[in-house]
């Protein structure tokens, strides 16, 4: 009997060091993914410092339970303290930001408090530290055991009342929820919201000396260790919704995608190690030996699980109301779509094609997507400069005449021929396509192979060139659209959860700058024309609408107009020059936009590189933004 009661014990013992470390791992984990959310909101702060102290008292555990002796015992148990003192003031001041979302911030009153409590928890951490007068430390079955000080019971009244006014604050939080989905999401955090100090409370100082080790006391730790990390996975999926400024989707994705990849993987590699190392014995070998190749092949198990299982868990969890279709497609879009670079690399390669099968050492592919005719692949020395070519525009209207259908008939010019690339997708008046770029190939002689052996890598450039424009058009229509939705995750939550007799806010607001960065981009970008500026709602602003009432102009003017008056705004006193430093952000902004130049030629026209260009662009940006920024905050100051 003895020898099964000890097996057991060491079972459970082994499944206490799991679960222990388990709860360590995921406390990590979603401190880590709470890190990466937008702190500047009160939710997120103070559910980061309740993170934090659950990740104190359980990192601590976990080095406790691999069996260091007695005096480093003793200072990991006292280390732990540093979440056990902390844990009730971050509860509450968690429960104080929850009902500030719902329109009843405080008053000075639970602001106080909130810095009582942090203080009263640095003294218990000092009395820990420094003193055995809230917890003493004696030795039992050859492990250090902790015990009740004298002044425990004023801890367990700190904590007591700090998590029952915690739970009243978040009581009072659900009942102000003005739609359903709200209070649901509040009541689950209510439910799980006392999980976090329950978790790491010190149950083993109001057990008998060594009670801890054994078998009911290992039960009944692993069993509440199982519904802590049960309920920290439910804890964390309402709480990641407030602060955030994405869709909940997008929200409910991310955490799946990280808790699946994250602390799963993590958990499925401890438990391995943990089992394996146990055993005497595995398939003849020694179990220490087999565990590296176990947690190994476990982890790449479960990743390739993971990505198979996938979209069916975000059909399930995620996607359950939405149409199936819908979200097929929008889940393919990334693989369907190509960018510009991708397109172009792909012209390049059966531009290589070509020279391999014509057996010759040059080739060249142009393209008329701009006005301006640029070339978008080159193979080999092709002995004349782009412009030669390019500036030719009695030679560039023959291959792409104005208005009209192309041509099949091939062009001579110097040694090359031009084959002109033509659209099944976009036509002119008649039926027939458009050219859309050209092909050059040197003369062949006689002995070249047939016509009809080259059509199908015609094609392929034509179909390259074709799919360049239209998602060039898509992209152009995003990019201008896109900075235009006004309504974020985090507006969303102030409507939802602010009450009916708080005071309503302006119709229209003033955006934040970085959303308003988003708009003058878009506006700029497409300055001439497009929804970046026809759409914009920077026509709501104070500013466009009062020269729109005193120039009897349109929207779309107005704006244009005070783009145009901001970008003028920063031009320097004193005659224009091209590689002055003082003159390089007026000049970008004059040079990309108001007069429609690409980013090769404005680039090499201010002697810089294409990304030092954009980093500076996006200076030039921000600062007629600043500009159309002072100016609203001068008008409705008036």
């Amino acid at each position: 009997m003895g020898t099964y009661l000890n097996l057991l014990t060491t079972i459970l013992l082994t499944v206490n060091e799991t679960l222990t470390a388990s709860n360590a791992i995921i406390a990590v984990s979603l401190l880590l993914f709470n890190l990466t959310r937008n702190l500047t909101n009160r939710v997120a702060k103070s559910s980061a410092v309740v993170l934090a102290c659950v990740t104190f008292a359980y990192v601590s555990d976990s080095f406790i339970a691999l069996g260091p002796d007695n005096a480093a015992h003793e200072i990991a148990s006292r280390l732990q303290w540093i979440g056990i003192a902390f844990i009730p003031a971050a509860i509450y001041h968690l429960s104080d930001a929850l009902l500030a979302t719902t329109g009843l911030p405080s008053r000075g009153r639970r602001r106080r408090v909130i810095r009582i409590l942090y203080l009263i928890g640095a003294s218990f951490l000092l009395a820990v530290a420094f003193s055995d007068s809230l917890v003493q430390f004696v030795e039992a079955q050859d492990a250090v055991s902790i015990q009740a000080g004298g002044a425990f019971l004023v801890y367990l009244l700190y904590f007591a009342l700090a998590s029952g006014f915690a739970f009243n604050n978040v009581q009072r939080a659900r009942k102000r929820c003005l739609t359903q989905s709200t209070a649901r999401r509040m009541a689950y955090l209510q439910i799980a919201f006392l999980t976090p100090a329950i978790g790491i409370f010190p149950y083993s100082i109001i057990l008998p000396a060594g009670a801890e080790f054994t078998v009911f006391g290992l039960l009944v730790i692993n069993t509440a260790n199982i519904i802590i990390i049960l309920m920290l996975f439910f804890l964390s999926y309402p709480l990641y919704f407030f602060g955030s400024d994405i869709p909940d989707r997008l929200v409910k994705k991310q955490l799946l995608d990280f808790l699946l990849r994250g602390p799963a993987t993590g958990l499925i590699a401890l438990a391995m190690m943990n089992f394996t190392a146990q055993a005497t014995r595995i398939l003849s070998l020694p179990g220490e030996a087999l565990a590296p190749p176990a947690i190994v092949g476990a982890v790449l198990l479960w990743q390739w699980f993971v990505s198979l299982a996938s979209p069916y868990v975000e059909k399930i969890f995620i996607y359950r109301n939405e149409d199936e279709e819908q979200i097929t497609k929008l889940q393919t879009l990334s693989d369907r779509v190509l960018t510009h670079s991708d397109l172009t690399q792909l012209i390049m390669a059966t531009t290589e094609s070509i020279c391999d099968h014509l057996r010759i050492e040059r080739a060249f592919v142009i393209s008329f997507e701009h006005a301006q005719p640029e070339f978008i692949s080159k193979v080999g020395d092709l002995k004349f400069a782009d412009s030669e070519l390019l500036e030719d525009s009695e030679l560039l209207q023959l291959i792409q005449p104005p208005g009209e259908a192309g041509s099949n008939r091939q062009m001579s010019w110097r040694e090359y021929t031009l084959v002109p690339l033509l659209s099944r997708r976009i036509r002119g008046n008649g039926a027939h396509a458009l050219t859309v770029g050209a092909l050059g190939l040197p003369q062949l002689g006689e002995s070249a192979p047939p016509p009809s052996s080259l059509q199908p890598f015609v094609r392929r450039v034509e179909t390259s060139l074709d799919d360049m424009r239209l998602q060039a058009e898509i992209y152009n229509l995003l990019e201008g659209l896109l900075p235009q939705f006004q309504m974020t995750r985090s507006r969303a939550v102030q409507v939802e959860y602010l009450q009916s007799s708080a005071p309503s806010t302006t119709a229209i607001s003033l955006p934040e700058r970085a959303e308003l960065f988003e708009q003058v981009r878009a506006a700029l970008r497409h300055y001439w024309g497009g929804s970046g500026i026809s759409q914009s709602n920077l026509i709501q602003l104070q500013v466009v609408q009062d020269h729109m009432r005193a120039a009897e102009d349109n929207p779309v003017h107005a704006l244009r107009k005070i783009l145009a008056d901001a970008i003028d705004a920063l031009k320097p006193q004193g005659e224009r020059k091209m590689m002055s430093p003082e003159w390089t952000l007026y000049n970008i902004l004059q040079l990309r936009f108001l007069e429609s130049r690409r980013v090769r030629e404005v680039a090499r026209r201010l002697s810089m590189s294409e990304a030092d260009l954009y980093r500076k662009q996006r200076i030039a940006i921000l600062a007629v933004t600043d500009q159309i920024l002072e100016r609203e905050l001068d008008i409705r100051s008036q």
